[in-house]
């Protein structure tokens, strides 16, 4: 798998991750994903995240949401 798909297969997993754990809809994810650029951001720190689990990559989401003001996080 490319980088590409790598990228977008992590995005997945996390997004199917915040699902579990905010106990909401994949759609409602999405949308707070896109407000608060969550997918980008994984994609701009993929560099770093592909080395660590996803359970430590969601440990940087959830700061990252808070910064922003995001009530779920």
């Amino acid at each position: 798998m490319n980088e590409r798909g790598q990228i977008t297969y992590m995005q997945v997993r996390i997004a199917r991750m915040a699902t579990e754990k905010w106990n909401v809809s994949v759609a409602e994810v999405a949308k707070i994903f896109h407000q608060y650029q969550v997918f980008e951001f994984i994609r701009d720190c993929f560099g770093i995240f592909h080395v660590e689990g996803d359970e430590a990559v969601w440990e940087d989401i959830v700061p990252y949401l808070k910064a922003r003001g995001c009530a779920y996080a």
